[in-house]
């Protein structure tokens, strides 16, 4: 064969062979790009159908103690979705603008982690009203006849939730400071059965979780379209991860007892993700409830607070009124009420740890993505 019908042949079959490592090259781009898509399409699906499950519960069971933990259990599995489709687009990950939308996510987590500790202080206050309903019930709840002295230690407890309450509820930002988040070492018990203003707290006495929560929500627009091309989609990902973390946070200080407590933050979105139905709806329903008479000025939505808050003021009741001997109708009417107050003590002794353990798994879920995602976008050790 001669030399330049050979160079001819060899030219071709390297442009053919470049040519099919080129047919390759985005045939292995359309299957990736193809795959994020899905990927991501499933997320959106899963957080619109996690928060539809939430908002269709009746007025009833929203915001009581199992509603709060089924909350956590959704942001737990919507946070480990997320993390997952972050490690497998990490190559994503440091490129402009996904490294921005990263760190400005997780500057928002870290606000979320204050919050967490904010609300822990919350059960503790709980705990505390958890203890005078004790009392209650351990003056009250004996099986012979009620005396004036079973009376006077009951009314003394009650006093004393009033009391509690009612500071919560006037309560802003003069409280003392505490040492104590769920990201240290919490072995040592406060075993003291003083005022819970002699507490030590675990966020600063200026701090507000009005002011957090609008720090959260502070500049959170949706992607651009130009965003949204330059990431494969994952802008979008990254923006329904925000608001899924505002507005857990939002609930959880709607729902307990927290400093400086406001539900002032609006939520800002289009009505085209499939999240944004529910989410809104939700939003609108707590807004409602916190506007009932019963309910405003409240120290917290949470069912079980506003049940004790009425137990507590039937009881003063009865007990302001009461003559001794008990008549037995009284009598009967004292034990009634004795046993809605057995009622909601056993349900806040029964969900407040598991309560309280959810969110503790979510302070530490939100540590750790944080910090995986900051390694993986190569800012671990500056942050």
């Amino acid at each position: 064969m001669p030399a330049t019908d050979y160079q001819g042949s060899s030219a071709s079959f390297k442009n053919f062979g470049q040519s099919i490592m080129s047919i390759g090259r985005e045939q292995v781009h359309s299957m990736e790009t193809t795959y994020t898509s899905q990927e991501l399409e499933n997320f959106q699906r899963l957080v619109g159908e996690k928060f539809q499950n939430l908002s269709s519960v009746s007025s009833n069971e929203l915001l009581s103690i199992s509603w709060i933990c089924k909350l956590l259990d959704v942001f737990l599995d919507i946070q480990e979705e997320f993390s997952t489709i972050l490690f497998n687009n990490r190559a994503q990950l440091k490129k402009a603008p996904m490294d921005r939308l990263l760190n400005e996510f997780f500057d928002r987590s870290v606000k979320g982690l204050d919050v967490c500790n904010a609300i822990r202080d919350g059960f503790e206050q709980m705990r505390q009203w958890q203890k005078q309903l004790e009392i209650v019930l351990c003056a009250l709840d004996g099986q012979r006849g009620l005396c004036e002295g079973q009376f006077r230690r009951a009314k003394k407890a009650l006093v004393d939730l009033d009391i509690g309450m009612l500071d919560e509820k006037e309560s802003s930002s003069a409280i003392s400071h505490r040492n104590r988040s769920f990201g240290r070492n919490n072995a040592k018990k406060d075993k003291s059965m003083g005022h819970h203003r002699s507490l030590s707290w675990s966020v600063s006495r200026s701090w507000s979780a009005a002011r957090q929560l609008q720090a959260i929500g502070n500049n959170l627009t949706s992607p651009k379209p130009n965003e949204i091309m330059a990431t494969n989609g994952l802008s979008v990902a990254v923006f329904t991860m925000n608001y899924v973390l505002l507005f857990v946070m939002w609930a959880l200080v709607a729902a307990i007892p927290c400093q400086d407590r406001g539900l002032q933050t609006h939520f800002y979105f289009s009505r085209q993700f499939i999240w944004a139905g529910p989410i809104l709806s939700l939003h609108e329903r707590i807004l409602e409830e916190s506007k009932k008479r019963e309910r405003r000025g409240s120290c917290g939505l949470l069912k079980e607070i506003n049940e004790v808050e009425k137990c507590a003021r039937y009881m003063n009741e009865l007990t302001d009124l009461a003559q001794f001997p008990l008549c037995e109708e009284k009598e009967g009417e004292v034990r009634q009420r004795v046993h809605e107050v057995q009622v909601v003590y056993e349900a806040i002794k029964e969900g407040l740890d598991p309560m309280e353990r959810l969110v503790r798994e979510v302070f530490h879920r939100i540590v750790r993505s944080r910090s995986e995602g900051l390694e993986s976008i190569g800012n671990a050790n500056s942050r």
